[in-house]
Order: structure tokens, then sequence, then C-alpha cells
């Protein structure tokens, strides 16, 4: 992999963050319901501010433990939607999670499909992981959804697991295993080329 990592998309552009997305991650990062499903927390501006210099740094993987976050640019007009993340949990087993968000005026228009489909790509055609899995809140159903359209199988659903702002939270562990994912990727490959 290159130093600078660019993946491009039909309409999406996946890349580092600049200093200059600072305020196209605010105006979706401070959300409260974007803030609900994220590990990061962001009361505040300066909260949200040193979120996204975080994620200004997570720009390769190179041992287990680090973390590539992309913006998800729109290529139409340059607009910063939102981020994927790959974080390198296991060598040994190679393993990776899959995290995401993407501000609510860009939902429902397939943005998140295709940004999580090549950050999934990424993950086993060019670091050659064997699982990619993902967590998502219970509540958080346009998540779940996503991943089950992508092909990815819900393997846990922890009921109860923890209390969050005074109320009982749900945890839905996702996962595809390399080899499910390749044959995934044919059959629909043969299904876009498929003569009536």
């Amino acid at each position: 992999m290159s130093s600078e990592i660019l993946i491009k998309t039909d309409r999406l552009i996946l890349r580092p963050f600049d200093k200059a997305d600072l305020a196209s991650v605010l105006d979706y990062y401070s959300l409260p319901d974007v803030q609900r499903y994220l590990d990061w927390k962001a009361r505040d501006s300066g909260e949200a501010s040193a979120a996204f210099q975080s994620m200004r740094k997570q720009t390769r993987l190179m041992r287990p433990g680090d973390i590539l976050t992309l913006a998800v640019v729109r290529k139409a007009d340059g607009m910063v939607m939102g981020h994927v993340s790959l974080r390198w949990t296991d060598a040994t087993a190679g393993q990776g999670e899959l995290r995401f968000a993407l501000g609510p005026a860009f939902r429902r228009k397939g943005y998140g499909t295709e940004a999580v489909k090549a950050i999934v790509n990424m993950a086993f055609d060019d670091y050659k992981l064997h699982r990619v899995f993902a967590r998502s809140a219970g509540k958080n159903e346009a998540s779940a959804r996503l991943l089950r359209k992508l092909g990815m199988r819900l393997e846990a659903h922890y009921r109860e697991h923890a209390l969050f702002q005074g109320e009982w939270d749900e945890e839905l562990h996702f996962a595809v295993l390399d080899r499910e994912w390749a044959r995934g990727e044919k059959v629909r490959e043969l299904a876009r080329h498929k003569v009536a």
C-alpha cells in the first residue's frame, strides 16, 4: 500500500482527512443521532475537534492496534459526508474491525453501502485479512441493515450488556470471512451481467 491511501468508487472518494475537513466533520460528528453510536464522545466542539485530530492521524495499518480512518467524500461536489475506519485487531488470526459514520443528510442514498463495501474490499484484497467484523448498537437499525445487505452475518446479539445514559443498551456483532466475501462478490458480479 502507498503511504497516501485513496480509494475511488462510482460516486465516492475515500481519503485521509485534511485540515480543511474540520467544519464538515463537525457538521455531522456532534449530532446526537451520530454521537449515540460513536466511541469518541463529543459533548462540545472542543471534544469533536480532538476526535477529528485523532482521526487525521489514523492513516495506515502497520501493526495490530493501528486504525485507518478515511473521509467519505462525494465526487460530484467534494462534500465530506462521513468516515469509515478499519482497525487491525489481530495479526495471527487476520482480524479487522470495521466502523463507519455518515451524516444524516447523506443517508438512504447508498453512499454508506458504497463506502463500507470499498473498505471491506481493501481489508481483504490489500491487507489480506481473514475476517472483518463490525459492532452495531441494537437500536441502530440502518447500520444493521447495511451490514446484512453487504453479506455480513449476525454472529452475536448481546442483550442489555451495558448502561448508556440510564438505559440498557444492546449490541449486535456482524462478520464476514475473506472467502465468503469473495464468493458474494462473484455472485453480485454475475447478477449484474445476467442476460434476460
